[in-house]
């Protein structure tokens, strides 16, 4: 089902299937969201749980016993149920029913709001352990935003902007998409901006971490039209686009990360993976501004 919210200057969709924003639209009707063109990728912007990434093989053992797992985990791929609808805000809900039990042995909840700004939208996510054992996750967002972005320009007119200079180097993205540090796609040295460009997703997602900055845009200097995202909240972030040329561009907060090459398949073991104690609760939220 899609739910429709606005408060005056823009307007959303959300789909209640994985609980997916589909589309977002300012006051002069152009669409923010990737449209979801099966050309290129058929997502909008997915939510990632329990887990971001993919298991080698798509499986792990978690709890002590072998599960299947599709790549990003389940949630993608379940319905979930109204909460609350307001003016210019959505809360939706997801239980742990038979078929996320039978790939993930922890009885729990997530509830993802949308709420719409004067000058874009805020996603919070909230994870509850309903169980009474420990509960291992990660959890991560995956908006595509259209490039151009609300202007007539070429995709190489824009750059990828952080707040502050910063040092990083972004792992390799190797075989069963595990995550290779032995092997670099991108280094930055005390650098801000990154050209825009296709080939920079040769090799799939750039993956950074612990970045000194709290925001990044995707913006044509020439213009200042963009988007910004702020993420402070999550240690790794993902910056992707298809390998096949897509008019899109996806900023990704992550808690946690895919398998890396050197890591077993104990899913409790993975990097980044969070813990939370029965009848916990965690939050996380990210924003994105149109600029």
């Amino acid at each position: 089902m899609l739910y429709t919210i606005s408060n005056g200057t823009y307007t959303a969709q959300v789909d209640s299937l994985g609980a997916q924003l589909v589309s977002l639209k300012g006051p002069d009707g152009w669409e923010y969201i990737w449209t979801g063109d099966p050309a290129y990728w058929t997502g909008h912007a997915p939510v990632l749980f329990p887990m971001v990434g993919g298991l080698r093989g798509g499986r792990a053992k978690i709890a002590g016993d072998w599960h299947q797992m599709g790549r990003h985990g389940f949630a993608r791929h379940q319905e979930f149920a109204l909460a609350e609808q307001g003016e210019g805000r959505l809360v939706l809900r997801l239980e742990s029913n038979p078929a996320t039990l039978e790939a993930y042995p922890f009885p729990c909840a997530l509830t993802v709001a949308y709420t719409l700004t004067e000058n874009g939208y805020e996603t919070a996510f909230t994870v509850e352990n309903t169980g009474d054992k420990p509960m291992p996750y990660a959890i991560g967002g995956h908006p595509g935003f259209n490039i151009p972005v609300d202007e007539q320009a070429a995709f190489e007119d824009y750059v990828i902007c952080f707040e502050k200079e910063e040092t990083q180097r972004c792992p390799g993205i190797v075989g069963d998409k595990l995550l290779d540090y032995s092997q670099i796609t991108l280094e930055l040295e005390g650098e801000r901006e990154i050209p825009l460009r296709h080939e920079l997703f040769a090799r799939d997602a750039l993956i950074f971490e612990n970045l000194n900055s709290h925001t990044v845009a995707l913006v044509n200097p020439a213009t200042g039209k963009g988007v910004e995202m702020e993420f402070s909240q999550f240690p790794l972030l993902g910056i992707w686009s298809a390998q096949n040329n897509g008019p899109y561009v996806c900023l990704e907060p992550w808690t946690g990360c895919g398998t890396l090459a050197t890591e077993g398949d104990v899913f409790e073991q993975k990097k980044g993976m969070r813990t939370l104690a029965p009848s916990g609760k965690e939050s996380y939220a990210f924003t994105i501004r149109f600029l």
